[in-house]
């Protein structure tokens, strides 16, 4: 029984060991200077398709913050992601860049980072996470994100809260 469950745990560490070596070096967010340019883009077109924001804060150099890019865009949250959200990443340098954006969208650095702001369609902050929610991303399920996708995607016309499959 031990001698399995050991087993058990090694398969787990390798495949998280796997995950994370995967993430490394992997340039998710651009040069801090886009960010306003990014938003502005992304708000252009929510107006147009009806799609929340997702304006993602974090680093490069933050295993959690590539952690949630993968889970982002595993099989499960992709479609999620895609149909209902518009993604920003917004590069928060060593916490010495963007910092107004930040504080615009009620994002305390100093909780860690990622941290996510959910924008409407029409740019009105609709949450922000403020207390470092998912700044221990690498030892979270990515059924953490998936719950956040749901949670903050817009209502599809013509459905109601008892509608399972909006």
């Amino acid at each position: 029984m031990l001698k399995s469950l050991q087993l058990v745990a090694l398969a787990f560490l390798a495949v998280f060991g796997a995950v994370r070596a995967q993430s490394a070096g992997r340039d998710i967010y651009p040069d801090p200077a886009r960010a306003k340019t990014d938003l502005a883009a992304a708000l252009r077109t929510a107006a147009q398709t009806h799609k929340r924001v997702l304006v993602d804060f974090g680093g490069n150099w933050c295993g959690d913050c590539q952690v949630l890019d993968i889970y982002f865009h595993n099989a499960r949250n992709l479609p999620l992601l895609e149909g209902n959200f518009l993604l920003v990443h917004v590069n928060v340098g060593h916490y010495d860049e963007n910092l107004d954006l930040a504080s615009q969208y009620q994002i305390p650095l100093q909780k860690g980072v990622p941290a996510l702001a959910v924008l409407s369609d029409k740019g009105k902050l609709l949450h922000s996470q403020q207390s470092g929610e998912f700044a221990p991303m690498g030892r979270m399920d990515p059924s953490a994100v998936t719950t956040f996708l749901m949670q903050w995607k817009a209502a599809k016309a013509g459905c109601s809260a008892v509608m399972i499959n909006c």
